[in-house]
């Protein structure tokens, strides 16, 4: 029986898909994001084995909930449209999650491009400063990078998945500390390993803006006020790209608010040893 169903979002990426899916593990879900290249029919066409789900709009980060939701096995993975799973990586993925229930997140070593170069996540995640706790199989983390994770089926939706305030890019991190505060464990386990090639054609400057607001917008919904102020403020002396973000977070306030709820103490407490090791 198998136990990890590949869980791929996307987007007017068909190009990239053509490389990717022929080297995921089936079974694969594909969910969709109201392509407008031909993706749904290509993928259909071409590669039979993959489930396509049309979600009929861009749904953003949330899409992998449908995924998820569909899935039939007790472990999901992650993958961008741009990434793929190593050879013999899920086996163990699953092979550690079942060893170690408590697990909820397996956050993979992530290599980036031809060169297969460490993703600068990975080693922040290596060298976390919440150490290793004696149930999990590696470094304690409160963050991962959603193309290289494996989560527990279960604990993913009983934490809400993803959720559309953020929508997009840093998606992570409030999934992160959600599944902390109800008891679960995120680790960073280096044997196993994804592969992520990104597009060239990304518009960095966009991206930077997508990551104040997040990260404002996270705030909102997890954090004290004090943290809100001042990732506001840091994005206040950002210049256009931070005042670009505060911007777009505005209209998406509301929602953030009504969802609104404070961490356990020792939730909160390892989220701001994270934040002074970093800087």
């Amino acid at each position: 029986m198998e136990q990890v169903t590949v869980v791929v979002a996307t987007r007017n990426r068909r190009r990239a898909l053509a490389g990717s899916l022929p080297r995921h593990p089936h079974p694969v879900i594909l969910v969709d994001n109201g392509s407008t290249d031909g993706t749904v029919g290509f993928v259909r066409r071409h590669f039979p084995d993959v489930e396509v789900v049309e979600a009929g709009r861009n749904l953003g980060a949330p899409a992998r909930n449908v995924g998820v939701r569909m899935a039939r096995t007790p472990y999901v993975a992650f993958a961008d449209d741009d990434s793929w799973w190593a050879p013999g990586a899920l086996v163990r993925a699953a092979a550690v999650l079942d060893a170690h229930p408590r697990l909820a997140v397996l956050a993979a070593r992530v290599l980036v491009g031809p060169e297969e170069r460490p993703d600068p996540v990975c080693g922040e995640m290596a060298a976390s400063p919440l150490g290793r706790e004696g149930d999990l199989p590696g470094p304690s983390v409160l963050g991962f990078l959603a193309c290289g994770a494996v989560v527990r089926r279960d604990a993913f939706l009983g934490a809400g998945g993803f959720d559309d305030v953020v929508f997009f890019f840093g998606e992570e991190e409030r999934l992160a500390v959600d599944l902390a505060a109800q008891g679960w464990g995120l680790a960073y386990v280096e044997d196993v390993v994804a592969h992520h090639h990104p597009s060239p054609a990304r518009d960095p400057a966009g991206r930077r803006g997508l990551a104040t607001r997040n990260s404002v917008l996270t705030a909102v919904l997890r954090r004290p006020w004090s943290v809100v102020a001042r990732r506001s403020l840091a994005a206040l002396r950002e210049g256009r790209h931070g005042w670009r973000g505060l911007r777009t977070a505005v209209p998406r306030l509301p929602r953030a608010l009504a969802n609104r709820r404070g961490l356990p103490p020792a939730v909160e407490r390892a989220r701001r040893t994270l934040e002074r090791t970093r800087g």
